[in-house]
């Protein structure tokens, strides 16, 4: 007996520490009786954790949404809820800019990107107490303005599909290109509203890079026709002048781009026709004392014609046949 005491009292011993043990590890874990879910953070005890409906409150934009497709009336959307099947459904944005979600109803997404989505949605399910830490999915099947359209002075005007931001350039290019007549500056109106942003087109291609912005799905590009005047009769080249920019083209800084007149110009009776809304109106210009700096250079206007007949032209040309002869100018661009 005395040899079987000594076993069985180590026994009883180890039983006994490992006993003692057992409430300190509960005390350090927590009650051990709490359900541990998977994926669940613990916090130590010193940590006051913030209630979940603050945090969906909170609506933090990282720097991708401001480049990210906006959501808007008549987009398709796939949404999941990770470990809930029955919370899963696909929907169509209403018109005025709401998804149906079962439990919860109505959810604005209209002007959200996915993620924002998301965490619209994720809020609501907290808020209602449908679950308390929901993983959403927001997946875009379909946007309904998920182009560029681009107007203007453009060889192929039209509406161009394309997913994601693309470059204004990109764009331009697909449209064709510019037209002989274009501005060098181009208007951008994003979906949604706001106001337009000029962007300039300049020739330098440093300078180009620079203003090479991006496009989003819903924008409008319009390229504007440029200004134009017209250079005609006797002068060295002959043509529509394309305005830069800047403006405040003048006569004599038109005449300098058109190589100036020609020995044949009769200066004395140079004329110039603009179109006012009270029709066509002629105006004489001293050309012969502008070249002189003996009179003040005179402002054109986009569309006036400035006429220069030759010494030798016996009969006088009518204001609509400068308009003919000008529709089939060529044109240069004023640089």
């Amino acid at each position: 007996m005395k040899r079987l005491a000594n076993p069985l009292s180590r026994w009883l011993t180890l039983m006994i520490v490992l006993l003692g043990c057992f409430p300190l590890v509960s005390a350090q874990n927590g009650s051990p009786l709490q359900d541990q879910t998977p994926g669940t953070n613990t916090q130590p005890s010193s940590v006051v954790p913030q209630p979940l409906g603050d945090h969906s409150e909170q609506k933090t934009i990282s720097p991708a949404d401001s480049s990210a497709p906006k959501i808007g009336p008549g987009d398709e959307l796939e949404i999941t809820i990770y470990g809930v099947s029955d919370l899963t459904t696909h929907a169509r944005v209403s018109s005025d800019g709401n998804i149906s979600m079962p439990l919860i109803g109505d959810v604005s997404v209209a002007g959200l990107t996915s993620s924002e989505a998301e965490r619209s949605i994720a809020a609501g399910l907290r808020r209602n107490n449908i679950l308390k830490d929901p993983q959403v999915s927001v997946y875009v099947k379909e946007y309904t303005n998920s182009g560029v359209s681009v107007v203007g002075q453009v060889a192929k005007p039209g509406f161009y599909s394309t997913l994601g931001p693309h470059r204004l350039l990109d764009i331009l290019q697909v449209a064709g290109g510019l037209t002989e007549k274009a501005a060098n500056e181009a208007s951008i109106a994003h979906r949604g509203g706001g106001h337009p942003i000029t962007v300039e087109l300049p020739k330098n291609p440093g300078e180009m890079a620079e203003n090479n912005v991006e496009l989003l799905p819903g924008d409008t590009v319009v390229v504007p026709s440029a200004g134009i005047v017209y250079v005609l009769g006797e002068v060295s080249k002959p043509g529509g002048y394309i305005l830069n920019s800047n403006g405040g083209t003048t006569v004599l800084q038109v005449l300098g781009a058109a190589g100036g007149p020609t020995h044949l110009a009769a200066l004395g009776r140079t004329k110039m026709i603009r179109r006012t809304q009270n029709g066509l109106q002629e105006r004489a210009v001293p050309l012969k004392n502008l070249l002189h700096a003996k009179a003040t250079d005179i402002p054109l206007q986009p569309d006036d014609i400035l006429y220069i007949p030759g010494s030798r032209l016996k009969s006088a040309v009518s204001a609509g046949e400068l308009i003919s002869l000008a529709g089939t100018a060529a044109l240069y661009r004023i640089t």
